[in-house]
């Protein structure tokens, strides 16, 4: 894979892949003990192996190699296997631990011991020396690797090669082999590799004196038949990438080696660049562009000799390899053609005499006019019927051009060499099975990322898929064969990349192909399409900062597309120009690259995708690898130097993860990545529980009893071999080690008693003896010791008496001065707190006093607020009973007459109504009357113009029949057609906006007729509503008079019972309600007034001075009572009717 290392690293590239690990490994980590070996990230080195020291809960503290001190989270570390091999395994299924950084360690050990190829299952992993390993190629290797077991001997491409080699012939299926990796990683070399062993195999019949395996050993991409065995070596690598990305892989060795000196001593190299005017790449734009001219250990005067040499050994002849050189320097001078502005306004020419000298030197060797090669790179012909049109082309316009001619020129050229070498090796029709050698280039993601990364990123997304798919295959086999069950394991597939790419319709190839289809339609509007179709899709995602660009997350990684030339790389044509100016060349070489195009062919005009056609032959090859057994190479680039014994752990990662070696781990590792044969497992974790090996000799007895023992679940038996899930061997490893150091305690323990005995029965044996020596010696000395004695005694006497007094005094002293300081800091603590505490208390009363205070003040104010809202309460209550009290029959008059108003304006309204709807239906009568004349008038009109339009098509038809025909490009556009069009168009605009104000029409017609309707109910409604008042009308009439005859009743019997006083002092006299606030049946009453029209009764009632007693003034209550809810009765119903006439 090609990685941009600049703007920012790698910009978090494939984070995606070491998310899935982290997931997989957290669910699946074991207990980590202190003291045990674990590996830890670094940002130096990726991962480094280290200690653990310490443990806390999911936090570790690791004691790296490199001495420095880490701290990690537990899921993000994995476990290291003690006992590893110094130089690795050769198959890394057979590592402890199948993790990221212990395959990452194991191709570094292998490869400091030029260990170059390692196996993972039969996934063959290549790292580049970059350096010679002749004892690796040679012969003797071939013969010892030729019918060998896959597996037995150590990796190589001829172990991959004998074993597709052997299947193809046991078994009778073809076989594929896929080689894969970034540039420098060595896919050419593995691909020779294999094409020279399966040449050695199969490929030693002669033809025409060279064989089949000289031939293949010359050429990288060709067929070889041997043995009546189809070995085909097509190394499907995509032809059509070349053409897309302009590869000028043969140009290097022309221009570099022709002017080296040892080529010169050749032949006629000086004539050759005199006569294909070359020189050093660095002048030349089409090989510039790398900036790398050179490299190490490559002798380019050597390469370029046997480059003919192979074009001698497949058949091409001297006078064919001219022309080919002839051509490919040719396409050299046409990319050094520069332009400028010409004369005439966007307009283009040679941009000074070293682009004149490159253009005639290109005309020169493709043997064509030099006019004629300008006018096709800096104008376009446009045929018309009645003349052809020369159309100039601006300076951005013309490199397009100029580099189109180049990019057809190399792809015919292309095209005829594979089609040479593969008629001269020639195929077997009688051939059964291929093996099918793939040799294709890694995933792509760089700062600038077009078309051709998208179409190589999307071979890569299919490959992967092929590839993942192999991989759970190989699982299965697996499990199968060893009888256990596999049925829960996923399997993650990219199908939903696939479908968001290739999807049809509705994917981005699709909308590719229908935006170049589309005449007016640019990258912009491409990725705005993009957008609007996939922004719910996960995978696809639009930068913050761009307008044109598209991110879509690989399963490498996400990588950001620049859509600028998506719709120009996508069209697939040849231009006209270029096409008449080749096929018109007087090199026949060339001539023949550009047949002249059939009648048929030249009127066609249909568009060509270049993405589907990609897809097409990407699905081709896709189904012929599904038809063969699949073989895995993965070859890596150590490092980006290239150059030898440097391994770099970041670099090596990023390849393993975009060549799909970390997805096959993760697909292991959801399965049972570590597998051991019984023996082994026995052999290494039998000290767990040795009575499990009593009166048992069977291993697979012995093995479930172990597993027993130690608890372990989600295991499996298999026929041969242990199969444990990802985490399991690490904790077997822990408690092997605990077990280990259990007993290597109890062994110390036991040697140190031993050797503490012995050295103690030596130290006792010699201190005997010395002690019979000394005695002797000890007891001469014993006087004059109690001579000195007696006198030291005295002295020391004093002398301590002497010391005692000193240091009493000095403790004595110390001890005064620290009880001061003691008891001054314990004082000066006492009188803070007490301060601390005499302002907290004062503080605490005054605060409790404004609490308090405020307390009382809101009590207060609530207790007054609630006194007067109360007595506010009991007013109001009695103000109520007063006033209803004092209501008489007053007010019903008024609302009687009130009534009666309103029952005549209602009438004069509902006349009103009938009047203008009267008048309505006339005005409507008229109107459709004129509207309906128009449209007759319009029809008719409509009808004439239809009908001179069908006799002018059928005029223009008998006049097109008439003139002969043209092989030209028809006519697009003439005056009479366009006449005829525009009438047309005003005909059709005429007759849609009659057909507008029709429909209007119609719309007024209809909401007329509704509106009338309408008035017409709510007339008919009014005129009922009028019935019922009136009759309420009358109802409220009798009701009055009945409760004058019993007021008057009353007041009789009133006054021959009681003493008589003013109603004044006992009632208040209700007041007529007023004509504001009838909504709803509800009345608002002003203050108490006198009675407008009260009845005599009343008044001489009033004027008497009578006064009512209790009992007469209760049933008047209630008889008012009666009266008021009669009256809301009558108001509740003919409210409503006014509220809907208002």
């Amino acid at each position: 894979m090609e990685m941009d290392t600049g703007s920012g690293g790698k910009l978090g590239f494939l984070i995606r892949a070491r998310e899935d690990f982290e997931e997989l490994f957290e669910a699946t980590q074991p207990n980590i003990a202190v003291g045990s070996e674990v590996w830890v990230e670094d940002p130096d080195v990726a991962w480094i192996d280290g200690e653990v020291l310490d443990v806390k809960r999911d936090e570790i503290t690791i004691s790296c190699s490199s001495g420095k001190t880490v701290t990690a989270k537990t899921f993000k570390v994995h476990p290291k296997d003690p006992e590893a091999a110094p130089g690795g395994v050769d198959d890394m299924t057979k590592l402890a631990y199948l993790h990221e950084p212990g395959v990452l360690q194991n191709l570094r050990s292998r490869y400091d011991m030029n260990e170059i190829y390692t196996y993972t299952g039969n996934i063959l992993i290549a790292v580049n020396p970059f350096r010679r390993l002749p004892h690796l190629y040679d012969s003797h290797m071939m013969e010892q690797y030729k019918g060998a077991v896959f597996g037995e001997l150590s990796p190589h491409p001829f172990a991959v090669a004998d074993a597709a080699y052997r299947q193809m012939i046991n078994e009778g299926v073809s076989q594929s082999i896929l080689v894969s990796g970034e540039s420098g990683a060595g896919k050419t070399e593995s691909t020779k590799m294999l094409m020279r062993y399966l040449a050695y195999m199969g490929g030693r019949v002669a033809s025409e004196g060279r064989t089949v395996e000289q031939q293949v050993l010359q050429v990288k991409y060709l067929p070889v038949t041997g043995y009546n065995v189809r070995i085909e070596c097509a190394i499907l690598c995509l032809k059509f990438l070349f053409k897309i990305c302009c590869s000028f892989f043969c140009f290097f060795h022309i221009t570099f080696s022709v002017s080296n000196p040892v080529l010169e001593a050749f032949g006629n190299a000086k004539t050759d660049i005199g006569r294909f005017k070359l020189g050093s790449p660095r002048t030349f734009h089409y090989l510039n562009q790398s900036k790398c001219y050179e490299l190490d250990g490559v002798d380019d005067a050597k390469e370029y000799l046997e480059t003919k040499n192979a074009m001698d050994i497949i058949g091409i002849t001297a006078d064919e390899q001219d022309a080919i050189f002839r051509v490919v320097a040719a396409i050299l001078h046409l990319g050094n053609v520069e332009f400028a502005d010409g004369k005439e306004i966007d307009s283009s020419q040679p941009k000074d005499e070293k682009s004149w000298f490159h253009l005639r030197t290109a005309a020169e060797l493709l043997m064509c006019d030099v006019n004629a090669l300008e006018d096709s790179l800096c104008t376009r012909v446009i045929v018309t019927r009645d003349e052809n049109i020369v159309k100039t082309l601006d300076l951005a316009a013309a490199v397009l051009s100029r580099d189109a001619l180049a990019k057809i020129i190399y792809s015919r050229l292309f095209d005829w060499l594979v089609n040479k070498i593969n008629n001269s090796i020639g195929q077997d029709p009688d051939s059964k099975n291929l093996i099918g050698v793939l040799d294709i280039y890694g995933f792509e993601s760089f700062k600038t990322n077009s078309f051709e990364q998208f179409c190589i990123n999307l071979t890569n997304e299919k490959l992967q898929q092929h590839f993942n798919q192999h991989v759970f295959k190989m699982e299965q086999e697996e499990y199968t064969k060893e009888e256990i069950d596999w049925s829960y394991i996923e399997f993650v597939d990219n199908q939903d990349i696939l479908d968001l790419i290739e999807k049809k319709p509705g994917g981005i190839i699709a909308l590719l192909d229908e935006a170049c289809m589309l005449p007016r339609s640019t990258h912009e509007t491409f990725a705005q399409k993009l957008y609007q179709s996939f922004k719910n899709n996960k995978r696809f995602s639009k930068p913050k900062l761009s307008r044109s660009d598209f991110i879509i997350s690989h399963y490498a990684g996400d990588v950001t597309y620049q859509t600028e030339f998506f719709l120009d790389k996508n069209k697939d044509y040849v231009v006209a120009e270029h096409q008449a100016l080749l096929t018109a060349s007087k090199c026949s070489f060339v001539s023949s690259l550009f047949p002249p195009l059939s009648e048929d062919a030249s009127k066609s005009s249909k568009f060509s995708s270049i993405g589907s056609r990609f897809k097409q032959q990407l699905q081709a090859l896709l189904e012929t690898l599904s038809a063969t057994e699949p073989h895995y190479i993965r070859c890596v680039k150590p490092n980006n130097l290239l150059k030898p014994a440097i391994f770099e752990n970041h670099n090596v990662l990023q390849q393993l993860r975009c060549g799909g070696v970390m997805e096959a781990i993760r697909i292991s590792c959801a399965g049972y990545p570590t597998r051991r044969t019984f023996d082994e497992f026995i052999d290494r974790f039998g000290i767990l529980a040795p009575e499990v090996f009593d009166g048992s000799c069977d291993e697979v007895d012995v093995s479930k009893k172990l597993l027993g023992k130690v608890n372990l679940k989600g295991y499996q038996i298999g026929k041969t071999k242990v199969f444990l899930r990802a985490g399991q061997m690490a904790e077997l490893d822990t408690l092997r080690n605990e077990v280990l150091g259990r007993s290597a305690n109890l062994i110390q323990r036991k040697v140190r008693s031993y050797l503490s005995r012995r050295s103690f029965i030596l130290l006792k044996k010699s201190a005997i003896m010395i002690q019979t020596i000394c005695r002797g010696q000890h007891a001469r000395q014993i006087y004059e010791i109690k001579r000195k004695e007696a006198a030291a005694l005295r002295i020391q006497t004093y002398f301590r008496v002497h010391f005692a007094r000193k240091t009493y005094k000095e403790l004595l002293y110390s001890s005064i001065t620290i009880q001061a300081g003691l008891r001054g800091m314990t004082a000066r603590k006492e009188l803070h707190f007490r301060q601390q505490t005499k302002a907290a208390t004062i503080i605490q009363s005054r605060c409790r006093q404004y609490l308090a205070c405020l307390h009382y003040s809101r009590m207060k104010k609530a207790a007054i607020a609630t006194q007067c809202s109360w007595r506010g309460k009991v007013a109001r209550r009695e103000l109520r009973k007063l006033k209803m009290a004092a209501r008489e029959t007053g007010a019903l008059q008024a609302a009687k007459n009130k009534l009666e108003k309103q029952v005549e304006e209602l009438t004069w309204r509902l006349q009103l109504e009938k009047r203008i709807r009267a008048d309505m239906e006339e005005a409507k009568t008229q109107e459709n009357a004129k509207l309906q004349a128009a449209l007759q008038e319009m029809q008719q009109k409509f009808d004439e113009t239809k009908a001179l339009l069908v006799k002018e098509r059928e005029a223009a038809k008998q006049a097109a029949e008439q003139v002969p025909v043209v092989k030209e490009i028809p006519v697009i556009d003439t005056v009479l057609m366009d006449k005829l069009r525009d009438e047309n168009e005003k005909l059709k605009a005429l007759v849609s906006s009659l057909e507008m104000k029709i429909d209007e029409s119609e719309k007024k017609y209809e909401e007329t007729s509704r509106i009338s309707e309408e008035r017409l109910k709510k007339a008919a409604e009014a005129e009922s509503k009028i019935v019922n008042l009136n009759n309420a009308i009358e109802r409220l009439q009798e009701k009055l008079s009945n409760l004058e005859s019993e007021d008057q009743i009353l007041r009789q019997q009133a006054m021959l019972h009681s003493p008589i006083k003013r109603m004044s002092e006992h009632l208040s006299i209700p007041v007529t309600p007023t004509n504001q606030n009838l909504e709803n049946g509800h009345h608002d009453f002003q203050e108490p007034k006198e009675a407008r029209s009260a009845p005599p009764a009343v008044n001489d009632y009033a004027n008497g001075g009578t006064k009512l007693n209790r009992a007469s003034i209760e049933r008047q209550q209630v008889i008012f009572q009666k009266y008021r809810i009669s009256y809301d009765e009558i108001v509740n119903d003919l409210c409503p009717s006014f509220g809907s006439e208002k």
